[in-house]
């Protein structure tokens, strides 16, 4: 024990020469001394002072009666949530510094205390449940209260240490599986054209930005392929040992707190009656598929274009060729997709460069955009803590991240952040997470999230709609003019559809698949199989070669291994333009919506932090009602903001003969054809073969 206390102490002291005086290490004794310290807290506050005839009430009922006598004094409630507010400010900021810490340095070191925060912080909720439930909450009238009490006590639970204990253990190697994932190639080639032996010199490239890069940029089918299936050989096997434990432990823990599934308990925080969720989000899906059957028809024409002989102008697409890890956006390939070649693309990436941005430059100038609404600037701290460029000499979890810290309205971001458009789009995303935990910082630490999950993602990318107008980007140096044509306007919202109409069934199909996985209805063997099904009926692609139950291409996406529910980004996607077209308005703004930039109205800005400053302490369909007038997630919004596109696509796709969809009415058929006769070593297709509609 002694020498491992020693080697402790040995890397700390190396810890703070290699990161920095401002590294920090969460207070593992405090939160040891959680559970006992607290242990009799509410029977204190309800027997401190006798004298008082409720207090003697609530004393007897706590000393003398079991477990199924409920307090019902909403007084002593009150008292008892202010004390354990304070304990879970600051047990959210240690569990913070864990994570933060572990993200941006993936030692062994850090994971084992990131797993030991993690169990500490479980012990201590479970003291603070066991304390929640002896009061008659249910039947309160202070509706706050209520609803205080309804959100502290949902969620799962694990009454058995060993599996909470092996529940961090396989939660934390998925994580570390995939933050450390590399993929080979020897050096000075584009990809292995035969196995390496182990004397090869090799050239190891990591997800962000190596790998990303490559598939953003190539053209090269070949290349992307090796890309795409080594990124999936890396890490994809690997979680997917894991994954069926991790599944288990889940429903085990939702079990235990009352719920059918761990998918009930992600749905549950929309608080849509009668597990309601899926199918709002189905009925959402139907009503912008058209628009995405119509960007998928011109885009398949392109790519058969772009790769002859590879891409089958009838049916699915291969997944490899989007310039995307997961197919997920396709904003990569506008090169590709331009509808008008010879007009200028909007691109401000090579302005940026011209103009010596740096990653901090970027930050300042998404911080300059909020702050123009009247919004809050960046706190000091987030400045001194944040990871804005990748580390040269550590791993690190690049996938871009804001954090909430809970304290002293401490905030930070880290993200491995490129010098171009992309990126400074994606700035804007994070921090207007950063702007929303802001915002309502003065909450009850129960209360300080979004209105329901989709709502923070949605904030950031609200801003960016107006961040990528020709009319903001000019106005910031980073483009001469404003061309306001047909065409330029055609060429510009395709590089908007691109991410946002494109994104929309990968954002449905995520936790669609999950929440079966959850049900029980896709079992581990299964596993690969539904989610290419999934994925061909939602998004109507195929993997690029032939894929097998051991394989897992779930877990190459960052969300699963990372437990994210991701269905949040679907609402995003849709409740974006919702946001954007009533701040629009409050902006004074008269025109196309897509022409809207709310960039230095105060209007817009004091309308958008009422919404933040409710967190989630009102139902959504109250806060939505506060900025668009709706309680309902509208689809007519990002109807109107791609109007002109839409049409554009119509016309185009009538008059190339397009079949508008790819031949989903035998799914199981087709993977069966596609895995017996059309996969060799890549995907291929037989043109005269009359199965796509």
């Amino acid at each position: 024990m002694l020498r491992q206390n020693n080697l402790a102490i040995v890397f700390l002291l190396l810890s703070l020469v290699y990161l920095g005086s401002s590294y920090q290490f969460p207070d593992i004794e405090y939160l040891k001394s959680l559970p006992e310290k607290y242990d009799s807290l509410l029977k204190e506050l309800a027997c401190k002072d006798l004298t008082k005839r409720s207090q003697l009430v609530n004393c007897e009922i706590l000393m003398l009666s079991d477990d199924d006598t409920l307090l019902t004094d909403e007084d002593l409630a009150l008292e008892w949530l202010e004390q354990i507010n304070a304990i879970e400010v600051e047990k959210s900021y240690q569990g913070s510094i864990a994570g933060w810490n572990y993200a941006t340095n993936m030692t062994d070191y850090n994971q084992e205390v990131k797993a030991n925060v993690s169990y500490l912080k479980a012990a201590w909720g479970t003291i603070k449940t066991k304390q929640g439930r002896r009061f008659d909450w249910q039947n309160f009238k202070n509706p706050t209260l209520y609803r205080i009490f309804n959100f502290m006590l949902r969620g799962g639970k694990f009454d058995d240490s060993k599996q909470r204990e092996r529940y961090n253990y396989v939660s934390t190697e998925m994580i570390d599986i995939y933050g450390k994932g590399q993929v080979c190639r020897p050096k000075g080639e584009k990809y292995p054209t035969k196995e390496m032996k182990p004397t090869t010199k090799k050239e190891c490239l990591t997800l962000e930005p190596e790998l990303e890069d490559i598939i953003a940029n190539s053209r090269d089918y070949d290349e992307n392929l090796w890309v795409w299936k080594g990124w999936r050989d890396a890490v994809g096997r690997k979680i997917g040992e894991l994954y069926p434990d991790w599944v288990e432990l889940k429903n085990v823990a939702a079990s235990n707190g009352g719920y059918a599934d761990e998918g009930q308990l992600w749905r549950e925080l929309y608080e849509i009656p009668n597990d309601g969720l899926e199918e709002m989000v189905d009925a959402l899906y139907e009503e912008v598929k058209p628009m995405y059957k119509q960007l998928h028809a011109f885009i398949r024409r392109r790519l058969a274009e772009q790769y002859p002989g590879r891409v089958n102008r009838y049916g699915p697409i291969p997944a490899h060729l989007f310039g995307n890890m997961w197919a997920q956006q396709w904003n990569n390939i506008y090169d590709i997709a331009k509808p008008y070649r010879d007009v200028d693309i909007i691109d401000v990436t090579d302005a940026m460069v011209v103009q010596k941005y740096n990653q901090t430059h970027m930050f300042r100038i998404a911080e300059r955009f909020f702050v123009s609404l009247g919004m809050d600037p960046m706190p000091d701290n987030f400045w001194k803590y944040s990871m804005l460029v990748k580390p040269k000499d550590r791993d690190v979890v690049c996938h871009g991240s804001a954090y909430n810290f809970m304290k002293d309205r401490e905030v930070r971001i880290k993200m491995c952040t490129e010098v171009d458009m992309e990126d400074l789009y994606t700035i804007h995303h994070e921090m207007g997470h950063c702007e929303y935990y802001l915002q309502y910082s003065d909450l009850p630490v129960i209360f300080r999230s979004g209105a329901n999950p989709g709502f923070h993602e949605a904030v950031g990318d609200t801003i960016a709609l107006s961040v990528v107008t020709p009319n903001y980007l000019h106005k910031i140096n980073l483009m001469d003019t404003i061309t306001r044509s047909k065409e330029a306007t055609i060429n510009y919202q395709m590089k908007i559809a691109l991410s946002k109409i494109a994104f929309l069934p990968f954002g449905l199909m995520i936790d669609k698949w999950r929440w079966q996985v959850f049900r029980g209805n896709i079992k581990p063997e299964d596993y690969n199989d539904k989610w290419w099904e999934y994925r061909l009926k939602y998004q109507g692609l195929v993997p690029p070669i032939a894929r097998s139950s051991k394989d897992f291409d779930p877990g190459a996406k960052y969300h699963i291994p990372s437990g994210t529910p991701y269905i949040r980004y679907f609402v995003s996607f849709l409740i974006q333009f919702q946001f954007h077209r009533s701040l629009c308005k409050e902006a004074g703004f008269e025109g196309p919506l897509h022409e809207c930039n709310i960039y230095e109205s105060k209007e817009a800005g004091n309308a958008l932090k009422e919404m933040l400053s409710y967190g989630m302490s009102q139902p959504w369909t109250d806060t939505l009602e506060v900025l668009t007038g709706k309680r309902k997630i509208d689809s007519s919004a990002i109807k109107e903001y791609f109007a002109p596109l839409m049409e554009w696509l119509e016309k185009e796709n009538a008059q190339n003969n397009e079949q508008i969809g790819w031949g989903m009415n035998k799914i199981e058929d087709e993977l069966e054809l596609l895995a017996e006769k059309l996969w060799e070593d890549e995907y291929q297709y037989n043109e005269e073969r009359e199965w796509w509609y």
